[in-house]
């Protein structure tokens, strides 16, 4: 077989990069993380379980795993769960087995959860990028959860005090996206999903996340080297004691 190496080629191969997502409800993170993945294919979205009943249009597994309490928590005492939390008055959690698996595929892998489910992550895993999207106001925000058409009066409240809470974790992220308002930034959904786009190409990029292929490529030139190695590199720039004499 020809090793990729010997066409000249050098080793992309890596672990996948997690990156967790989350924000206030109505902040808009479910539709950037969705819109993302279907825009950039080589960016997967995990699917985590939820005790919560399926809204208008969810379909079970594609959505979430809808599970019961009895589920749940056996899934619990099991250590089944990535992380999980209790958000208005729902369960939610993440498997540790799908994350496990997408990762050592080498598929980056986008976690849209909660905040304290991100900060979970985030204790456990140096490896793993916290990005926190905000709305641009409180007065957006409460405009979103009415636009929803889904929230009691009691029900919007809770979520603005705990919308209140969680920004106030937003300084633990690593990344902060405004998913700007829609009326007055129309194109706002598909900045914020660049952004989010931009924030995995950049760690994707990153010295540690491509050791392999570098050794590759170094050990490859050293092999093919004819002639004697130049010396140190040394600046050209004048030293303070030239520029004294």
């Amino acid at each position: 077989a020809i090793r990729n190496e010997d066409k000249g080629e050098f080793p992309m191969e890596r672990r996948g990069l997690l990156f967790v997502i989350s924000g206030p409800a109505g902040a808009g993170k479910s539709m950037v993380a969705k819109k993302l993945v279907e825009r950039h294919p080589d960016v997967s979205l995990s699917v985590s379980c939820t005790t919560r009943a399926p809204r208008p249009g969810e379909i079970d597994g594609v959505h979430y795993h809808f599970v019961t309490d009895e589920q749940f928590d056996e899934l619990v005492r099991k250590g089944a769960f990535y992380e999980w939390a209790k958000v208005h008055q729902n369960r939610y959690g993440t498997l540790k087995s799908t994350v496990q698996e997408q990762l050592a595929q080498g598929h980056d892998l986008i976690l849209e959860i909660d905040v304290q489910g991100c900060l979970q992550a985030m204790e456990q895993d140096s490896e793993v990028t916290g990005i926190f999207v905000s709305p641009p106001s409180r007065e957006n925000l409460e405009k979103r959860l009415r636009a929803r058409g889904t929230e009691s009066e009691e029900s919007l409240n809770i979520r603005l005090h705990n919308a209140a809470r969680e920004v106030e974790q937003a300084y633990r992220y690593d990344y902060i996206v405004v998913h700007q308002d829609w009326d007055e930034v129309p194109d706002a959904l598909d900045r914020a999903i660049e952004q989010v786009y931009a924030i995995i190409e950049a760690a994707r990029a990153k010295t540690k996340h491509n050791m392999r292929f570098l050794n590759a490529l170094s050990a490859s030139l050293k092999a093919g080297n004819t002639i004697e190695p130049f010396p140190a590199f040394q600046s050209a720039a004048p030293t303070r004691a030239r520029m004294t004499k």
